[in-house]
């Protein structure tokens, strides 16, 4: 008898973790999954845009923190627009400019911006779980506010995340090289004419606008593996003016359609996909960056110094 309940329990064991495994990894119905989310196989490749050239900034200007702060707000917005019935990523979008403004125009200085942000951040997710818990709807909704939804963009959320991203990339290219020295030299940036103060409130709504769009797919949560991960790993293997946002672009497109493609058929949400992968691509590039500055310093000539 012991024997007999001993390998009941292993195959028990085992059943388990193929089911375990099929729900993180199942490629049964692959094919005909991949039909069903085209418009969010699009929406990657815009976040992945926005994601990409939006955090080569946030790395340069030290502003992972905000966009944390901004992302609750953004969720809130979302949250409020579910209770209330109307466009969801509308009500992101409101909530992250009203979070993008207030850091900007209140935190002009390093240490009052992380002072609001850590005001603002507790605010907007008492918010937006009180929202939650106040409609009635599929849970599935709510939680996809958290963690993302794979097949949650249809026609009109994806016109409005195609108007978003446009409005974001032109606004990033239009203030690209002023925003640049802005932010590598604000002071001598300043003296020289540059609106430095301008710059940032803007930056800010733009940054806004960019996480109220990472959040309708990975979600609130985990909105950093798209806007500061990407740009972190790209800046570990290179400082150069073109290759860093070319490959922040790059890293986050690899994250973001890779994610979504792996979760295609699973039960799990897309935001753990996307985060190990971007996660994994920071980890090589650090590795790589290290190693490579290991051997520029073995070959120096001795005495450079």
């Amino acid at each position: 008898m012991n024997g007999r309940g001993t390998l009941a329990g292993v195959t028990a064991a085992r059943g388990d973790e193929r089911d375990l495994w099929q729900e993180v990894f199942d490629f049964g119905d692959y094919g005909e999954l991949l039909g069903l989310v085209q418009g969010s196989l699009v929406a990657g490749v815009l976040l992945g845009l926005v994601g990409g050239l939006a955090g080569v900034f946030v790395i340069m200007r030290d502003l992972p923190f905000a966009v944390h702060g901004i992302s609750e707000l953004s969720f809130a917005g979302a949250a409020a627009a579910l209770l209330l019935g109307v466009n969801v990523v509308a009500g992101s979008i409101v909530g992250s400019l009203l979070a993008a403004a207030a850091i900007g125009v209140l935190g002009v200085r390093a240490r009052d911006r992380n002072s609001v942000i850590g005001i603002i951040l507790p605010f907007g997710l008492g918010l937006g779980v009180l929202f939650l818990s106040l409609h009635e709807g599929r849970a599935a909704n709510k939680f996809g506010l958290l963690t993302g939804q794979i097949i949650a963009v249809d026609t009109p959320q994806l016109a409005w995340l195609a108007g978003t991203s446009a409005v974001v990339l032109l606004a990033l290219a239009v203030v690209w090289r002023p925003l640049t020295f802005a932010s590598v030299d604000p002071e001598v940036a300043e003296a020289r004419g540059v609106p430095v103060r301008a710059l940032s409130l803007g930056f800010m709504l733009v940054l806004g606008l960019a996480v109220a769009l990472c959040v309708q797919i990975v979600g609130a949560l985990l909105v950093l593996s798209l806007l500061v991960t990407p740009a972190a790993a790209a800046a570990r293997i290179t400082a150069s003016a073109v290759l860093l946002p070319l490959l922040s672009v790059v890293f986050a497109l690899v994250a973001m359609e890779g994610g979504m493609l792996l979760s295609l058929g699973s039960s799990v949400p897309v935001s753990p996909y996307v985060t190990t992968i971007s996660f994994l691509i920071y980890l090589t590039c650090r590795l790589y960056g290290s190693k490579r500055a290991g051997r520029l310093a073995g070959a120096r000539p001795v005495g450079a110094d």
